[in-house]
């Protein structure tokens, strides 16, 4: 059978994937306490990329303070980028393109992971979760040192060989935090009304296009990922991420990126309107604009076409996981080989670093796990 998913798509005027299949992001935890990459998390990410037409890595931290995860990858320093060029050398050995997701946990840090330091957001308001502190309140200076480390963070990319970047604006972390009317509660320039509570990663964008424009002239792609809807009230609601969405595509964003857990979700407040699912509306608002990548659940390849129903491309998580070759295999047409489960008596054989194998296996109910 032939799948739209596997043929080639051009993000960006030079740069085109060789299918419409991309790894997600997915945290592994599996760097040294430093932030250095170690050769279990090569080893992973090179026998998962010779099937995509790209893979976006585990969030890398712009700032040892803003760690949401331990042992998580650093791009904090220029000490960081020997490890993470070989990082984007192994994704890129096979045809893959190589995308750094770069984040700022903000609130989500924690004290165990930084040194003990409090963490940082737009208002002292506490996430809404039992580990969390309340943040420290960002000043105006701050927040511009913010801005310049995702942009240092983006010239360190590219100085390690990426195809591009994805500012991590979704999961309540920094940029989201900034957004949302539960965690900016600020009365001046950042904060307020939507508008100016979208300055942040409106000025986030800018000036990493600005450190893509002068450090390098090869296609390299921002791409931004969204959380649609927060569960806090008040929070982020449809309505505010196609206003979101404008903004971005309008500052010219190469893609948006979705994060939520299934591809036809229905809205997670208020009234849940089946017949019109989140992801479809916002593939809809967007209407071909930019490319926009649907994730969440997409197990088989009948679900990575009706996902392309509104979207461009596709992100794979867990399947990747517990199947390395999906994408070769459906190439292949032998679908029916493809495994949809972990199983832990095969454990080497998947090439998962330890932390993230014993998150996987302790989780109940987050993978299919068998004997």
């Amino acid at each position: 059978m032939t799948y739209t998913f596997l043929e080639p798509f051009t993000i960006k005027k030079g740069l085109t994937l060789k299918n419409r299949v991309l790894m997600a992001p997915m945290t592994t935890s599996s760097s040294t306490t430093e932030g250095d990459v170690t050769d279990d998390e090569l080893i992973y990410y090179l026998v998962r990329s010779n099937g995509p037409g790209a893979v976006i890595t585990a969030c890398a931290y712009i700032s040892s303070e803003g760690q949401a995860f331990p042992n998580g990858m650093s791009v904090a320093k220029d000490s960081h980028i020997e490890g993470l060029s070989k990082v984007a050398q192994v994704i890129k050995l096979q045809g893959a393109k190589a995308i750094l997701q770069i984040y700022h946990g903000g609130r989500m840090s924690q004290r165990k992971f930084n040194g003990g330091r409090q963490p940082i957001s737009p208002s002292p308001v506490r996430a809404e979760r039992k580990w969390a502190d309340t943040p420290k309140e960002l000043t105006g200076g701050g927040i511009n040192i913010l801005i310049h480390q995702f942009g240092s963070a983006v010239r360190r990319a590219i100085e390690a060989g990426f195809d591009g970047v994805e500012l991590h604006g979704a999961n309540t972390y920094l940029l989201q935090q900034f957004f949302s009317p539960h965690s900016n509660q600020r009365t001046d320039k950042w904060g307020g009304s939507m508008e100016k509570r979208l300055t942040f990663p409106l000025e986030v964008v800018r000036h990493c296009q600005s450190i893509i424009e002068e450090h390098t002239d090869r296609p390299f792609l921002l791409g931004y990922r969204f959380s649609p809807e927060e569960v806090e009230i008040p929070g982020i609601r449809l309505e505010d991420t196609l206003y979101l969405v404008d903004a971005l595509i309008n500052e010219h964003i190469d893609y948006l990126h979705l994060s939520v857990n299934y591809y036809y979700q229905p809205s997670l407040v208020g009234f849940r309107n089946y017949k019109e699912q989140v992801p479809y509306k916002i593939g809809r608002h967007i209407n071909n604009r930019v490319p926009l990548i649907s994730v969440g659940a997409i197990k088989t390849p009948a679900d990575a076409e009706k996902a392309l129903d509104y979207s461009q491309l596709i992100a794979l998580g867990k399947q990747l996981i517990m199947d390395p070759q999906w994408v070769q295999k459906v190439e292949n047409n032998d679908e029916k080989s493809i495994q949809t489960t972990l199983k832990i008596s095969e454990k080497p054989t998947y090439h998962i670093p330890d932390p993230l194998w014993n998150t996987l296996i302790s989780i109940p109910n987050w993978i299919p796990i068998r004997e």
